[in-house]
């Protein structure tokens, strides 16, 4: 059995996928095989945390080839999966960051609404109000709130200075990306970002926003990024070495 396809001559047809499980450093993840015409050989990577692995092929490649690749890279996989934090569930008593300061989860169940921000003497406080099971669902959706307050103020204000326009702005969920933009102009962030510190979250927006113009990741494109946020080098290392923990944090 072969992950190929019968090329339709007419019109093209979607990326073949096929999902699996693959068991890991005692770990039981879904995993992803992509076919792709593009690709020259197989390459392997580890969703943001750890929640699935992802394996890029040529067309036509046959499934024990895909099967021996894995077992070659079992090593690595165990010492790359066991760097990967842990995954947290957002609860009364711990911390998550906004906008890089951490604040302490406080339930109120007696009051009614939705999520204050406030503090006492140990520090800065996210008081969550309604019954214990919404929770998490809430403190997903305050963190859509200021992403959305937020990332739009700094889409208008680098879309400006380049003298672009943004088509749409998304704010979703990803495991894979933090931020994305199309050919059309649309450009999506991941609300976990507000997660982040706030010179990181002005680096990703300008990041997508210097694709309106250079829709690659080239010389040319790395000199714009840079003349709109000036701190790009740290600040794209900060989400490089911190992101996956972000990503682990359970809103569910």
């Amino acid at each position: 059995m072969t992950l190929g396809f019968f090329r339709n001559l007419t019109k093209p047809k979607p990326t073949p996928v096929v999902e699996r499980e693959y068991c890991v450093a005692g770990r039981t993840l879904p995993l992803k095989i992509v076919e792709s015409a593009r690709a020259r050989r197989m390459t392997l990577r580890i969703d943001s945390g750890g929640q699935g692995l992802r394996i890029t092929v040529p067309p036509g490649l046959r499934r024990g080839e895909v099967d021996r690749f894995l077992e070659r890279h079992q090593d690595w996989l165990e010492q790359r999966l066991a760097k990967v934090p842990t995954r947290p569930q957002v609860r009364p008593g711990i911390r998550i960051p906004v906008r890089g300061v951490p604040h302490r989860i406080v339930h109120e169940p007696s009051k009614r609404g939705t999520v204050t921000v406030s503090r006492d003497e140990r520090g800065p406080l996210l008081i969550v109000h309604g019954d214990r099971i919404h929770l998490p669902r809430r403190l997903a959706d305050f963190l859509k709130r200021e992403a959305k307050k937020e990332i739009e103020k700094l889409v208008a204000k680098h879309t400006e200075a380049l003298g672009k326009r943004a088509k749409a702005i998304r704010f979703k969920d990803t495991s894979s990306r933090w931020g994305s933009c199309t050919s059309e102009g649309n450009l999506s962030f991941s609300w976990r970002i507000m997660m982040a510190p706030s010179p990181v979250i002005n680096y990703l927006v300008a990041h997508e926003v210097a694709h309106l113009k250079e829709m690659n990741h080239g010389p040319k494109f790395w000199k714009l990024c840079e003349k709109l946020c000036p701190d790009t080098d740290r600040c794209k290392d900060w989400l490089k070495r911190n992101g996956g923990a972000l990503q682990a944090i359970m809103f569910e």
